[in-house]
């Protein structure tokens, strides 16, 4: 075990909650250490947002400190080892050391240990092996120090066996070097993510999901996702034709015009958009999609409302009453990431703008006037209703109440009989 560095002061590190929770760990003796995503960030200085604890003390024993603490303990994982603190609203997952006793490649038989080292040999990556004691003192038992400081995405140990434990470690390979990598991936890393690349059909569709959805929602993704789809890794998620062009435009035209973080969801349309409906369908099932996402994938794919970057303010009001905002918006930025012509940038963002100023309107018509019109009450007065609202939608929403009462006599006097 060697001390390596000492983390740079954290406010997370001496938060009153987070001092409670380690003083209820250590009540009766034992040891905790910081370990993983907040000692790597932390680091690196970026935010930290998940603090993760490892301990010697067994998940039963921790749980039962937490509660004489007076700290909620919720037994989140276990039959594994965790148990998740919540001290002042903040959440804290704390795990035993552990050892792999059988693994299948989707999940591990554990043995509680309290061998640290032992412990630091089951993770994954290096860098994520990192642990800290509650001064700051940072426990490096895999060289992961030297990893971070050059960006570099490696196993711990045999990079094959590590993948075999868990085959969902391919895709966090691949995450890891999008949110965190710098330069070309690790060699060795690449070629037995390249080789048990079949392992990931064993996965459930929830854990790909996730994982997807983080690597897409890296600062740009486009690089990593080529190197998948280079050792033949993205068809086993992802199938078919993927438009990798028109995502890596989408990404530069979030960075470059300063939008929001990138959207995961939209980048994965940006790749899959656009094909027969079956594979869209496909990939929901696989990725066990949610049916919101699902009802989103599939309203960016209407095509009986084309977005084009020199629609009328007519046209663009039609098209956000028949899409709603949001669905209007995805389009917009579909349709600019496909547009090659870089000079239309200008008209793209003043669709996006036209968008976020424009109020719903309401068409001036209710079930009452249309069967005061004639219609009888049941099926029609929606019917007739709807004929009236696209004659309404092509006078561009006229607030005309004379004229929408003629358009509706004129519609009964030609339906009803």
């Amino acid at each position: 075990m060697t001390a390596a560095r000492r983390l740079t002061p954290q406010s997370w590190l001496s938060a009153p909650e987070t001092v409670r929770v380690f003083e209820a760990i250590l009540a009766g003796g034992g040891e905790a250490r910081f370990v993983g995503g907040c000692v790597r960030n932390a680091l690196i200085g970026e935010p930290v947002a998940d603090i993760d604890i490892a301990t010697t003390v067994l998940p039963d024993e921790v749980q039962r400190r937490l509660i004489a603490a007076g700290i909620t303990a919720i037994p989140t994982g276990i039959a594994h080892g965790t148990v998740t603190a919540m001290s002042d609203g903040k959440p804290y997952e704390i795990t035993t050391l552990r050892r792999d006793v059988s693994t299948d490649g989707r999940r591990a038989t554990v043995a509680f240990s309290d061998d640290w080292n032992e412990d630091a040999q089951r993770r994954d990556f290096t860098f994520n092996a990192l642990y800290a004691t509650r001064e700051g003192e940072v426990i490096d038992l895999t060289g992961g120090i030297a990893d971070l400081d050059v960006r570099r995405v490696r196993f711990i140990g045999d990079a094959s066996a590590r993948i075999a434990e868990d085959y969902l470690r391919i895709l966090r390979f691949f995450r890891f070097h999008a949110r965190y990598g710098r330069g070309e991936l690790d060699r060795d890393g690449l070629a037995a993510c390249a080789n048990a690349k079949e392992g990931i059909a064993t996965l459930s569709g929830e854990r790909i999901h996730d994982e997807l959805l983080k690597l897409l929602a890296a600062e740009d993704p486009v690089p990593a996702l080529r190197q998948m789809a280079a050792t033949g890794i993205i068809g086993e998620v992802l199938p078919g034709t993927l438009d990798f062009e028109r995502l890596a435009q989408l990404v530069e035209i979030e960075t470059s015009h300063l939008f929001a973080d990138g959207d995961p969801l939209l980048r994965l349309a940006a790749l899959i958009a656009g094909g027969p409906a079956e594979r869209r369908t496909h990939i929901a099932k696989r990725l066990r999609l949610s049916n919101a996402e699902v009802a989103r994938l599939t309203a960016i794919d209407r095509s009986d409302v084309r977005i084009m970057s020199y629609l009328s303010i007519r046209e663009v009001r039609r098209a956000l009453y028949k899409l709603t905002v949001s669905v209007f918006k995805d389009k917009v930025m579909l349709g600019w990431a496909g547009d090659r012509k870089l000079s239309n940038a200008t008209q793209w963002r003043a669709l996006l703008a036209l968008a976020d100023s424009w109020e719903r309107p309401t068409l001036a018509l209710d079930g009452h006037e249309i069967m005061a019109a004639g219609v009888p009450n049941g099926p029609d007065v929606g019917r007739i209703r709807d004929e009236v609202e696209e004659w309404w939608i092509d006078a561009d929403f006229t607030d005309d109440k004379f004229s929408i009462i003629e358009r509706l006599k004129a519609v009964v006097q030609a339906t009803v009989r």
